[in-house]
Protein backbone atom coordinates (compact mmCIF):
# COMPACT_ATOMS: atom_id res chain seq x y z
CA UNK A 1 0.00 0.00 0.00
CA UNK A 2 1.46 3.62 -0.60
CA UNK A 3 2.25 6.05 2.33
CA UNK A 4 -0.04 8.27 3.89
CA UNK A 5 1.51 10.79 6.11
CA UNK A 6 0.10 10.91 9.61
CA UNK A 7 -0.87 14.65 9.64
CA UNK A 8 -3.24 14.60 12.62
CA UNK A 9 -1.40 12.80 14.89
CA UNK A 10 1.27 15.20 14.10
CA UNK A 11 -0.91 18.73 14.06
CA UNK A 12 -2.04 16.85 17.73
CA UNK A 13 1.44 16.65 19.02
CA UNK A 14 2.26 20.23 18.24
CA UNK A 15 -0.63 21.97 19.16
CA UNK A 16 -1.47 20.24 22.64
CA UNK A 17 1.77 18.38 23.49
CA UNK A 18 4.75 20.54 22.12
CA UNK A 19 3.07 23.77 22.72
CA UNK A 20 2.92 25.25 19.59
CA UNK A 21 1.42 28.26 20.02
CA UNK A 22 4.10 29.53 22.54
CA UNK A 23 6.79 28.70 19.77
CA UNK A 24 4.75 31.29 18.08
CA UNK A 25 5.39 33.80 20.37
CA UNK A 26 9.09 33.05 20.02
CA UNK A 27 11.37 35.95 18.54
CA UNK A 28 11.78 35.24 14.36
CA UNK A 29 8.76 32.62 14.97
CA UNK A 30 5.64 34.64 14.77
CA UNK A 31 4.20 33.56 11.79
CA UNK A 32 4.42 29.53 12.72
CA UNK A 33 1.72 28.98 14.43
CA UNK A 34 -0.79 25.86 13.74
CA UNK A 35 -1.97 27.02 10.29
CA UNK A 36 1.88 27.63 9.24
CA UNK A 37 2.49 24.19 10.37
CA UNK A 38 -0.82 22.77 8.66
CA UNK A 39 -0.27 24.47 5.86
CA UNK A 40 3.21 23.27 5.25
CA UNK A 41 2.92 19.79 6.46
CA UNK A 42 0.18 19.26 3.85
CA UNK A 43 2.26 20.03 1.23
CA UNK A 44 4.81 18.35 2.63
CA UNK A 45 3.32 15.29 2.35
CA UNK A 46 1.74 15.84 -1.07
CA UNK A 47 5.24 16.16 -2.51
CA UNK A 48 6.62 12.98 -0.52
CA UNK A 49 2.95 10.88 -0.93
CA UNK A 50 3.15 11.56 -4.55
CA UNK A 51 6.69 12.02 -5.43
CA UNK A 52 9.36 10.41 -3.50
CA UNK A 53 7.56 7.58 -1.89
CA UNK A 54 7.09 5.70 -5.23
CA UNK A 55 11.12 5.77 -5.63
CA UNK A 56 11.52 3.75 -2.06
CA UNK A 57 11.02 0.31 -3.68
CA UNK A 58 12.87 0.89 -6.99
CA UNK A 59 16.04 2.86 -4.76
CA UNK A 60 15.60 -1.25 -2.83
CA UNK A 61 15.66 -2.96 -6.17
CA UNK A 62 17.62 -0.16 -8.23
CA UNK A 63 20.69 0.92 -5.75
CA UNK A 64 23.21 3.21 -6.54
CA UNK A 65 25.85 2.20 -8.87
CA UNK A 66 29.53 2.95 -8.85
CA UNK A 67 31.64 3.09 -12.14
CA UNK A 68 34.95 4.97 -13.26
CA UNK A 69 34.74 6.92 -10.57
CA UNK A 70 31.48 8.37 -10.76
CA UNK A 71 27.84 7.45 -8.47
CA UNK A 72 24.78 7.24 -10.42
CA UNK A 73 21.81 7.24 -8.35
CA UNK A 74 18.87 5.13 -8.61
CA UNK A 75 16.42 6.02 -11.56
CA UNK A 76 14.49 8.84 -10.73
CA UNK A 77 16.09 10.06 -7.64
CA UNK A 78 17.68 13.60 -8.79
CA UNK A 79 14.67 14.77 -10.90
CA UNK A 80 12.89 14.11 -7.57
CA UNK A 81 15.91 15.72 -5.72
CA UNK A 82 15.65 18.85 -8.17
CA UNK A 83 11.74 19.13 -7.24
CA UNK A 84 12.84 18.72 -3.48
CA UNK A 85 15.14 21.61 -3.53
CA UNK A 86 13.35 23.79 -6.17
CA UNK A 87 10.09 23.43 -3.29
CA UNK A 88 12.68 24.92 -0.16
CA UNK A 89 12.11 22.22 1.56
CA UNK A 90 16.27 21.62 2.20
CA UNK A 91 15.91 25.78 3.81
CA UNK A 92 13.30 24.83 5.92
CA UNK A 93 14.47 25.05 9.44
CA UNK A 94 17.43 27.50 8.21
CA UNK A 95 17.69 30.82 8.59
CA UNK A 96 15.94 33.14 6.38
CA UNK A 97 19.38 35.42 5.86
CA UNK A 98 20.97 32.48 3.68
CA UNK A 99 17.95 31.72 1.75
CA UNK A 100 16.09 29.41 4.45
CA UNK A 101 12.62 29.61 5.41
CA UNK A 102 13.54 30.14 9.47
CA UNK A 103 10.91 27.88 10.29
CA UNK A 104 10.89 25.92 13.73
CA UNK A 105 12.57 22.80 14.33
CA UNK A 106 9.05 21.56 15.99
CA UNK A 107 7.63 22.06 11.93
CA UNK A 108 10.57 20.90 10.33
CA UNK A 109 10.94 17.69 12.61
CA UNK A 110 7.62 16.72 11.15
CA UNK A 111 8.43 17.62 7.78
CA UNK A 112 11.55 15.08 8.10
CA UNK A 113 9.68 12.19 9.04
CA UNK A 114 7.90 12.36 6.44
CA UNK A 115 10.48 12.34 4.14
CA UNK A 116 12.19 9.63 5.75
CA UNK A 117 9.19 7.10 6.01
CA UNK A 118 8.53 8.18 2.66
CA UNK A 119 12.44 7.48 1.18
CA UNK A 120 15.06 7.29 4.03
CA UNK A 121 17.57 6.17 1.35
CA UNK A 122 16.91 9.22 -0.60
CA UNK A 123 16.14 11.31 3.12
CA UNK A 124 20.08 10.71 3.99
CA UNK A 125 21.06 13.41 1.73
CA UNK A 126 19.31 16.38 3.23
CA UNK A 127 19.86 14.81 6.46
CA UNK A 128 23.83 15.17 6.28
CA UNK A 129 23.45 18.60 4.35
CA UNK A 130 21.33 20.14 7.14
CA UNK A 131 24.24 18.97 9.49
CA UNK A 132 27.01 20.51 7.36
CA UNK A 133 25.01 23.65 7.53
CA UNK A 134 24.39 24.05 11.48
CA UNK A 135 28.10 23.40 11.38
CA UNK A 136 29.16 26.49 9.12
CA UNK A 137 26.51 29.22 11.11
CA UNK A 138 28.02 27.73 14.17
CA UNK A 139 31.66 27.82 13.74
CA UNK A 140 32.75 29.11 9.96
CA UNK A 141 33.98 32.31 9.15
CA UNK A 142 32.27 34.83 6.90
CA UNK A 143 33.84 33.91 3.85
CA UNK A 144 32.71 30.37 4.43
CA UNK A 145 29.55 31.47 5.10
CA UNK A 146 29.23 33.64 1.86
CA UNK A 147 30.64 30.83 -0.28
CA UNK A 148 28.89 27.80 1.04
CA UNK A 149 25.64 28.53 2.53
CA UNK A 150 23.13 29.88 0.09
CA UNK A 151 24.15 27.04 -2.37
CA UNK A 152 23.63 24.30 0.54
CA UNK A 153 20.52 25.88 1.82
CA UNK A 154 18.88 25.85 -1.57
CA UNK A 155 19.58 22.34 -2.46
CA UNK A 156 22.40 23.53 -5.42
CA UNK A 157 25.00 21.67 -3.46
CA UNK A 158 25.17 19.21 -0.79
CA UNK A 159 26.97 18.42 2.48
CA UNK A 160 28.83 14.95 3.79
CA UNK A 161 30.33 14.91 7.50
CA UNK A 162 33.91 12.73 6.91
CA UNK A 163 34.47 11.49 10.61
CA UNK A 164 35.27 8.05 9.99
CA UNK A 165 38.63 6.00 8.72
CA UNK A 166 39.37 2.79 8.53
CA UNK A 167 41.14 2.03 11.82
CA UNK A 168 39.26 5.14 13.91
CA UNK A 169 35.32 4.04 13.72
CA UNK A 170 34.11 5.40 16.81
CA UNK A 171 37.29 6.29 18.86
CA UNK A 172 37.63 9.33 16.26
CA UNK A 173 41.03 9.68 18.53
CA UNK A 174 42.45 7.22 16.03
CA UNK A 175 42.03 9.59 13.11
CA UNK A 176 44.74 9.99 10.58
CA UNK A 177 44.00 12.14 7.96
CA UNK A 178 45.89 15.03 7.79
CA UNK A 179 45.98 18.53 6.74
CA UNK A 180 49.18 20.38 5.75
CA UNK A 181 48.97 24.50 6.34
CA UNK A 182 49.42 26.25 2.78
CA UNK A 183 51.05 30.12 2.65
CA UNK A 184 47.41 31.44 1.28
CA UNK A 185 45.72 30.61 4.70
CA UNK A 186 44.18 27.34 2.75
CA UNK A 187 45.48 23.35 3.71
CA UNK A 188 46.31 20.75 1.65
CA UNK A 189 44.29 17.19 2.99
CA UNK A 190 45.33 14.01 3.44
CA UNK A 191 43.71 10.49 4.13
CA UNK A 192 41.32 8.06 3.37
CA UNK A 193 37.51 8.09 4.80
CA UNK A 194 35.07 5.26 4.81
CA UNK A 195 30.84 5.38 5.30
CA UNK A 196 30.40 8.76 3.50
CA UNK A 197 26.70 9.39 3.07
CA UNK A 198 26.03 10.67 -0.09
CA UNK A 199 30.44 11.27 -0.47
CA UNK A 200 29.57 11.07 -4.22
CA UNK A 201 25.86 10.99 -6.70
CA UNK A 202 24.73 12.95 -9.18
CA UNK A 203 21.63 14.78 -7.70
CA UNK A 204 23.86 17.84 -7.22
CA UNK A 205 26.45 20.39 -8.76
CA UNK A 206 28.99 20.46 -5.83
CA UNK A 207 29.41 18.60 -2.83
CA UNK A 208 30.84 20.00 -0.02
CA UNK A 209 33.21 18.10 2.63
CA UNK A 210 33.45 18.62 6.08
CA UNK A 211 36.27 16.77 7.05
CA UNK A 212 37.82 15.91 10.07
CA UNK A 213 41.85 15.55 10.01
CA UNK A 214 44.79 16.61 12.08
CA UNK A 215 46.97 19.75 11.08
CA UNK A 216 50.46 19.28 10.91
CA UNK A 217 52.22 18.90 14.51
CA UNK A 218 48.67 19.14 16.22
CA UNK A 219 48.50 17.37 20.14
CA UNK A 220 47.83 13.08 19.31
CA UNK A 221 43.84 12.15 20.71
CA UNK A 222 41.09 14.49 20.03
CA UNK A 223 42.62 17.75 21.46
CA UNK A 224 44.56 17.68 17.96
CA UNK A 225 41.56 17.21 15.66
CA UNK A 226 40.47 20.53 13.37
CA UNK A 227 37.39 20.63 11.10
CA UNK A 228 37.82 21.57 7.04
CA UNK A 229 35.81 22.30 4.14
CA UNK A 230 36.94 20.30 1.19
CA UNK A 231 34.58 21.20 -2.00
CA UNK A 232 34.27 18.57 -4.85
CA UNK A 233 35.05 21.15 -6.96
CA UNK A 234 36.52 24.32 -6.22
CA UNK A 235 34.91 27.54 -6.27
CA UNK A 236 35.59 30.77 -7.92
CA UNK A 237 36.08 34.22 -6.96
CA UNK A 238 32.10 35.03 -9.00
CA UNK A 239 30.58 32.12 -7.44
CA UNK A 240 31.10 29.51 -10.26
CA UNK A 241 32.39 26.38 -10.18
CA UNK A 242 36.28 25.75 -11.28
CA UNK A 243 38.31 23.26 -11.40
CA UNK A 244 38.03 19.32 -9.75
CA UNK A 245 39.65 19.68 -6.43
CA UNK A 246 41.64 16.19 -4.97
CA UNK A 247 39.47 14.31 -4.15
CA UNK A 248 37.89 11.34 -5.06
CA UNK A 249 35.48 8.30 -4.15
CA UNK A 250 37.33 4.79 -5.34
CA UNK A 251 34.46 2.60 -3.98
CA UNK A 252 30.86 2.47 -2.51
CA UNK A 253 29.59 -0.34 -0.30
CA UNK A 254 27.19 -3.12 -0.76
CA UNK A 255 24.91 -2.66 2.20
CA UNK A 256 21.85 -4.56 3.98
CA UNK A 257 19.56 -1.82 3.82
CA UNK A 258 19.46 1.87 2.65
CA UNK A 259 20.14 0.28 -0.89
CA UNK A 260 19.98 3.32 -2.66
CA UNK A 261 21.99 5.38 -0.63
CA UNK A 262 25.55 5.47 -1.93
CA UNK A 263 27.40 4.83 1.41
CA UNK A 264 31.36 6.28 -0.54
CA UNK A 265 34.63 5.77 0.08
CA UNK A 266 36.58 9.06 -0.16
CA UNK A 267 40.38 9.46 -0.90
CA UNK A 268 41.88 12.56 -0.46
CA UNK A 269 45.25 14.00 -1.44
CA UNK A 270 46.13 11.18 -3.85
CA UNK A 271 47.28 13.87 -6.97
CA UNK A 272 48.80 16.55 -4.03
CA UNK A 273 46.49 16.82 -1.97
CA UNK A 274 43.08 18.46 -1.67
CA UNK A 275 42.35 21.32 -1.16
CA UNK A 276 40.37 22.62 2.86
CA UNK A 277 39.73 25.40 4.60
CA UNK A 278 39.30 25.53 8.21
CA UNK A 279 36.37 25.96 10.47
CA UNK A 280 37.21 27.76 12.81
CA UNK A 281 40.05 27.43 15.10
CA UNK A 282 42.65 24.52 14.79
CA UNK A 283 42.28 21.89 17.18
CA UNK A 284 38.44 22.21 17.81
CA UNK A 285 37.23 20.51 14.94
CA UNK A 286 35.58 17.71 17.73
CA UNK A 287 33.41 20.45 19.32
CA UNK A 288 31.80 21.66 15.73
CA UNK A 289 31.77 17.95 14.45
CA UNK A 290 30.03 17.17 17.04
CA UNK A 291 27.03 20.45 16.35
CA UNK A 292 26.60 18.46 12.96
CA UNK A 293 26.65 14.98 14.99
CA UNK A 294 23.90 16.43 17.45
CA UNK A 295 21.80 17.57 14.38
CA UNK A 296 22.24 14.22 13.09
CA UNK A 297 21.66 12.14 16.14
CA UNK A 298 18.42 13.69 16.45
CA UNK A 299 16.79 13.68 13.08
CA UNK A 300 18.38 9.73 13.08
CA UNK A 301 15.85 9.31 15.80
CA UNK A 302 13.39 10.42 13.66
CA UNK A 303 14.05 8.23 10.67
CA UNK A 304 13.20 5.89 13.39
CA UNK A 305 10.01 6.55 14.08
CA UNK A 306 9.34 7.65 9.97
CA UNK A 307 10.26 3.89 9.28
CA UNK A 308 7.99 2.23 11.87
CA UNK A 309 5.21 4.26 10.72
CA UNK A 310 5.51 2.93 7.15
CA UNK A 311 6.10 -0.37 8.76
CA UNK A 312 3.06 0.05 10.68
CA UNK A 313 0.98 1.33 7.37
CA UNK A 314 2.25 -1.26 5.37
CA UNK A 315 1.29 -4.32 8.16
CA UNK A 316 -2.19 -2.71 8.92
CA UNK A 317 -3.02 -3.00 5.33
CA UNK A 318 -2.11 -6.33 5.03
CA UNK A 319 -3.86 -7.55 8.24
CA UNK A 320 -7.14 -5.80 6.88
CA UNK A 321 -6.48 -7.56 3.31
CA UNK A 322 -5.66 -11.12 4.49
CA UNK A 323 -8.02 -13.84 5.19
CA UNK A 324 -6.98 -16.78 7.13
CA UNK A 325 -9.24 -18.45 9.87
CA UNK A 326 -12.03 -17.95 12.33
CA UNK A 327 -11.68 -15.50 14.75
CA UNK A 328 -11.45 -17.29 17.93
CA UNK A 329 -14.51 -15.64 19.96
CA UNK A 330 -16.99 -16.96 17.24
CA UNK A 331 -18.08 -13.61 16.26
CA UNK A 332 -18.12 -14.09 12.39
CA UNK A 333 -19.30 -17.75 10.94
CA UNK A 334 -16.26 -18.03 8.00
CA UNK A 335 -12.90 -17.45 7.71
CA UNK A 336 -11.87 -13.30 8.71
CA UNK A 337 -9.24 -10.66 7.68
CA UNK A 338 -6.31 -11.34 10.18
CA UNK A 339 -6.68 -8.41 11.88
CA UNK A 340 -9.70 -9.85 13.53
CA UNK A 341 -6.80 -12.17 15.25
CA UNK A 342 -6.37 -10.67 18.91
CA UNK A 343 -2.48 -11.78 18.38
CA UNK A 344 -2.60 -9.81 15.14
CA UNK A 345 -4.11 -6.79 17.11
CA UNK A 346 -1.22 -6.93 19.93
CA UNK A 347 1.49 -6.93 17.34
CA UNK A 348 -0.35 -3.87 15.32
CA UNK A 349 -1.23 -1.88 18.40
CA UNK A 350 2.69 -2.17 20.01
CA UNK A 351 3.60 -1.29 16.28
CA UNK A 352 1.30 1.64 16.95
CA UNK A 353 1.59 2.79 20.19
CA UNK A 354 5.48 2.33 20.01
CA UNK A 355 5.75 5.17 17.15
CA UNK A 356 3.23 7.21 18.79
CA UNK A 357 4.80 7.43 21.58
CA UNK A 358 8.51 8.26 20.65
CA UNK A 359 6.79 10.98 17.81
CA UNK A 360 5.55 12.53 20.78
CA UNK A 361 8.99 12.44 22.64
CA UNK A 362 10.61 13.81 19.05
CA UNK A 363 7.76 16.93 19.48
CA UNK A 364 8.60 17.89 22.85
CA UNK A 365 12.09 17.27 22.28
CA UNK A 366 12.15 19.79 18.76
CA UNK A 367 10.05 22.74 20.57
CA UNK A 368 12.57 22.38 23.63
CA UNK A 369 15.17 23.15 20.89
CA UNK A 370 13.56 25.92 19.88
CA UNK A 371 12.89 27.65 22.88
CA UNK A 372 16.99 26.89 24.24
CA UNK A 373 18.02 28.72 20.75
CA UNK A 374 15.44 31.69 20.78
CA UNK A 375 13.14 32.30 24.12
CA UNK A 376 14.19 36.18 25.49
CA UNK A 377 14.83 34.54 28.88
CA UNK A 378 17.95 33.25 29.76
CA UNK A 379 17.41 30.72 32.41
CA UNK A 380 14.21 29.54 30.32
CA UNK A 381 16.64 29.17 27.51
CA UNK A 382 19.08 27.03 30.21
CA UNK A 383 16.68 24.95 31.42
CA UNK A 384 14.88 24.21 27.67
CA UNK A 385 18.57 23.42 26.98
CA UNK A 386 18.97 21.28 29.36
CA UNK A 387 15.86 19.01 28.96
CA UNK A 388 16.43 18.81 24.62
CA UNK A 389 20.18 17.77 25.70
CA UNK A 390 18.62 15.03 28.17
CA UNK A 391 16.26 13.69 25.33
CA UNK A 392 18.87 13.65 22.10
CA UNK A 393 20.29 10.12 23.31
CA UNK A 394 16.54 8.79 24.14
CA UNK A 395 14.58 9.85 20.79
CA UNK A 396 18.33 8.53 18.73
CA UNK A 397 18.69 5.59 20.77
CA UNK A 398 15.81 4.19 22.50
CA UNK A 399 13.34 5.51 18.53
CA UNK A 400 16.14 3.38 16.93
CA UNK A 401 15.66 0.47 18.55
CA UNK A 402 12.38 0.48 18.97
CA UNK A 403 11.90 0.31 14.94
CA UNK A 404 13.55 -2.70 14.97
CA UNK A 405 10.60 -4.65 17.19
CA UNK A 406 8.45 -2.40 15.05
CA UNK A 407 9.47 -3.38 11.37
CA UNK A 408 9.87 -7.15 12.77
CA UNK A 409 6.60 -7.02 13.98
CA UNK A 410 5.61 -5.79 10.44
CA UNK A 411 6.95 -8.94 8.50
CA UNK A 412 5.65 -10.63 11.29
CA UNK A 413 2.45 -9.60 10.93
CA UNK A 414 2.80 -11.07 7.16
CA UNK A 415 4.02 -13.94 7.85
CA UNK A 416 5.69 -16.20 5.63
CA UNK A 417 4.44 -12.93 3.16
CA UNK A 418 6.55 -10.81 4.78
CA UNK A 419 10.06 -12.69 4.47
CA UNK A 420 9.01 -12.50 0.25
CA UNK A 421 11.12 -9.50 -0.84
CA UNK A 422 7.84 -8.80 -3.35
CA UNK A 423 5.90 -7.76 -0.59
CA UNK A 424 8.36 -4.71 0.42
CA UNK A 425 8.26 -5.61 4.57
CA UNK A 426 11.49 -6.95 4.51
CA UNK A 427 12.81 -3.78 3.30
CA UNK A 428 11.84 -1.71 6.35
CA UNK A 429 13.32 -4.49 8.93
CA UNK A 430 16.51 -4.41 6.65
CA UNK A 431 16.60 -0.71 6.62
CA UNK A 432 16.10 0.50 10.15
CA UNK A 433 19.25 -1.66 11.08
CA UNK A 434 21.32 0.70 10.41
CA UNK A 435 19.61 3.68 12.76
CA UNK A 436 20.75 1.84 15.57
CA UNK A 437 24.50 2.07 14.29
CA UNK A 438 25.04 4.97 12.41
CA UNK A 439 25.54 8.62 13.92
CA UNK A 440 27.02 6.83 17.58
CA UNK A 441 25.85 3.28 18.35
CA UNK A 442 23.29 2.65 20.65
CA UNK A 443 25.48 2.09 23.57
CA UNK A 444 27.54 4.93 22.45
CA UNK A 445 24.15 7.25 23.34
CA UNK A 446 23.85 5.19 26.59
CA UNK A 447 27.77 6.05 27.53
CA UNK A 448 26.69 9.80 26.80
CA UNK A 449 23.67 9.38 28.68
CA UNK A 450 25.05 8.40 31.42
CA UNK A 451 28.32 10.19 31.40
CA UNK A 452 27.57 13.43 30.54
CA UNK A 453 23.94 13.36 31.17
CA UNK A 454 23.19 11.73 34.25
CA UNK A 455 26.76 11.43 36.31
CA UNK A 456 27.96 15.01 35.44
CA UNK A 457 25.13 16.65 37.72
CA UNK A 458 24.28 13.77 39.91
CA UNK A 459 21.09 12.96 38.41
CA UNK A 460 19.76 16.13 39.16
CA UNK A 461 18.47 17.20 35.82
CA UNK A 462 16.73 13.69 35.16
CA UNK A 463 15.24 14.09 38.82
CA UNK A 464 13.48 17.27 37.26
CA UNK A 465 11.92 15.69 34.86
CA UNK A 466 10.89 13.04 36.94
CA UNK A 467 9.14 15.51 39.23
CA UNK A 468 7.64 16.97 35.81
CA UNK A 469 5.95 13.09 34.94
CA UNK A 470 5.11 13.37 39.19
CA UNK A 471 2.37 16.43 38.11
CA UNK A 472 1.50 14.24 34.89
CA UNK A 473 0.41 11.62 37.32
CA UNK A 474 -1.47 13.53 39.46
CA UNK A 475 -3.57 14.97 36.79
CA UNK A 476 -4.45 11.37 36.04
CA UNK A 477 -5.31 10.78 39.40
CA UNK A 478 -7.65 13.57 40.14
CA UNK A 479 -9.20 12.87 36.37
CA UNK A 480 -10.25 9.90 37.52
CA UNK A 481 -11.72 8.02 34.53
CA UNK A 482 -10.85 4.14 34.33
CA UNK A 483 -8.30 4.83 31.58
CA UNK A 484 -6.46 8.09 33.11
CA UNK A 485 -6.31 5.90 36.56
CA UNK A 486 -4.99 2.70 34.93
CA UNK A 487 -1.85 5.06 32.90
CA UNK A 488 -1.63 6.67 36.26
CA UNK A 489 -0.72 3.34 37.97
CA UNK A 490 1.72 2.17 35.24
CA UNK A 491 3.41 5.91 34.97
CA UNK A 492 4.24 6.21 38.57
CA UNK A 493 5.57 2.25 38.77
CA UNK A 494 7.88 3.59 35.48
CA UNK A 495 8.83 6.66 37.27
CA UNK A 496 9.77 5.08 40.08
CA UNK A 497 12.04 2.67 38.30
CA UNK A 498 13.35 5.17 36.50
CA UNK A 499 14.44 7.70 39.71
CA UNK A 500 15.83 4.66 41.24
CA UNK A 501 17.79 3.49 38.13
CA UNK A 502 19.21 7.68 38.35
CA UNK A 503 20.16 6.71 41.63
CA UNK A 504 22.12 3.88 40.82
CA UNK A 505 23.73 5.24 38.20
CA UNK A 506 24.87 8.73 39.57
CA UNK A 507 26.23 6.93 42.73
CA UNK A 508 28.67 4.09 40.20
CA UNK A 509 29.52 5.77 37.50
CA UNK A 510 32.91 6.90 38.93
CA UNK A 511 33.03 4.68 41.91
CA UNK A 512 32.19 1.16 40.13
CA UNK A 513 31.61 2.11 35.95
CA UNK A 514 31.62 -1.55 35.09
CA UNK A 515 28.41 -1.96 37.19
CA UNK A 516 27.00 1.65 35.78
CA UNK A 517 28.05 0.84 31.88
CA UNK A 518 26.72 -2.59 32.25
CA UNK A 519 23.08 -1.28 32.60
CA UNK A 520 23.84 1.57 30.40
CA UNK A 521 21.67 0.67 27.71
CA UNK A 522 19.16 -1.11 29.60
CA UNK A 523 19.00 2.37 31.14
CA UNK A 524 18.30 4.09 27.92
CA UNK A 525 15.55 2.10 26.77
CA UNK A 526 14.08 2.48 30.27
CA UNK A 527 14.32 6.27 30.18
CA UNK A 528 13.00 6.37 26.59
CA UNK A 529 10.61 4.20 27.66
CA UNK A 530 9.11 6.15 30.31
CA UNK A 531 9.64 9.27 28.95
CA UNK A 532 7.71 8.25 25.24
CA UNK A 533 4.99 6.88 27.56
CA UNK A 534 4.64 10.34 30.15
CA UNK A 535 4.02 12.05 26.79
CA UNK A 536 0.95 9.42 25.79
CA UNK A 537 -0.03 10.20 29.49
CA UNK A 538 -0.27 13.62 28.37
CA UNK A 539 -2.25 12.75 25.58
CA UNK A 540 -4.71 10.64 26.82
CA UNK A 541 -6.04 13.68 29.68
CA UNK A 542 -6.17 15.78 26.10
CA UNK A 543 -8.20 13.42 24.03
CA UNK A 544 -10.59 12.94 26.74
CA UNK A 545 -11.37 16.34 27.59
CA UNK A 546 -11.45 16.67 23.19
CA UNK A 547 -13.81 13.48 23.33
CA UNK A 548 -16.19 14.74 25.94
CA UNK A 549 -16.60 17.85 23.62
CA UNK A 550 -17.20 16.22 21.01
CA UNK A 551 -14.01 16.87 18.87
CA UNK A 552 -13.16 13.93 16.17
CA UNK A 553 -14.46 11.48 18.08
CA UNK A 554 -12.50 8.35 16.24
CA UNK A 555 -9.26 10.43 16.51
CA UNK A 556 -9.42 11.24 20.41
CA UNK A 557 -10.91 8.40 21.18
CA UNK A 558 -7.82 6.15 19.02
CA UNK A 559 -5.48 7.93 21.13
CA UNK A 560 -7.11 6.95 24.19
CA UNK A 561 -6.86 3.38 23.70
CA UNK A 562 -3.30 3.61 21.97
CA UNK A 563 -2.04 5.51 25.51
CA UNK A 564 -3.82 2.42 27.74
CA UNK A 565 -2.08 0.04 25.90
CA UNK A 566 1.53 1.90 25.82
CA UNK A 567 0.86 1.88 29.94
CA UNK A 568 -0.47 -1.53 30.01
CA UNK A 569 1.78 -3.11 27.38
CA UNK A 570 5.34 -1.38 27.04
CA UNK A 571 5.92 1.08 29.99
CA UNK A 572 5.06 -1.93 32.28
CA UNK A 573 7.90 -3.09 31.42
CA UNK A 574 10.00 -0.88 33.35
CA UNK A 575 10.53 -2.37 36.98
CA UNK A 576 11.71 -5.46 35.81
CA UNK A 577 14.32 -3.10 33.54
CA UNK A 578 15.31 -1.34 36.64
CA UNK A 579 15.89 -4.65 38.33
CA UNK A 580 17.81 -6.02 35.87
CA UNK A 581 20.24 -2.69 36.16
CA UNK A 582 20.67 -2.71 40.07
CA UNK A 583 20.62 -5.56 40.73
CA UNK A 584 22.21 -7.56 37.26
CA UNK A 585 26.15 -5.65 36.79
CA UNK A 586 27.43 -8.89 38.10
CA UNK A 587 25.93 -11.60 35.77
CA UNK A 588 27.58 -9.22 32.93
CA UNK A 589 30.62 -8.56 34.32
CA UNK A 590 31.59 -11.53 35.80
CA UNK A 591 32.06 -13.63 33.09
CA UNK A 592 36.28 -14.65 32.65
CA UNK A 593 37.34 -12.98 28.67
CA UNK A 594 38.98 -16.63 28.25
CA UNK A 595 35.40 -18.18 28.69
CA UNK A 596 33.65 -16.40 26.08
Amino acid sequence: MSYVAPLKDMLFNMQHLAGLDQVAQLPGFEDAGLDTAQAVLEECAKLNEGLIAPLNWEGDKYPSSFHDGKVTTTPGFKEAFKQYAEGGWQGLQHPVDFGGQGLPKTIGAACGEILNSANMSFALCPLLTDGAIEALITAGSDELKAVYLEKLVSGAWTGTMNLTEPQAGSDLAAVRSRAEPQPDGSYKVFGTKIFITYGEHDMAENIVHLVLARVTGAPEGVKGISLFVVPKFMVNQDGSLGARNDVHCVSIEHKMGIKASPTAVLQYGDHGGAVGYLVGEENRGLEYMFIMMNAARYAVGVQGIAIAERAYQKAVGYAKDRVQSRPVDGSLSAAAPIIHHPDVKRMLMTMRASTEGCRAMAAVAAVAYDAAHHHPDADARKDNAAFYEFLVPLVKGYSTEMSLEVTSLGVQVHGGMGFIEETGAAQYYRDAKILTIYEGTTAIQANDLVGRKTSRDGGVNAKAIAAQMEKTEAELVQRGSANALAVAKRLTAARQAFVDVVEFIAANTRSNPNAAFAGSVPYLMLAGNVVAGWQLARALLVAEDLLAAGTDAAFMQAKITTARFYADHILSRAPGVRDSICEGAEGVTSMAVESF
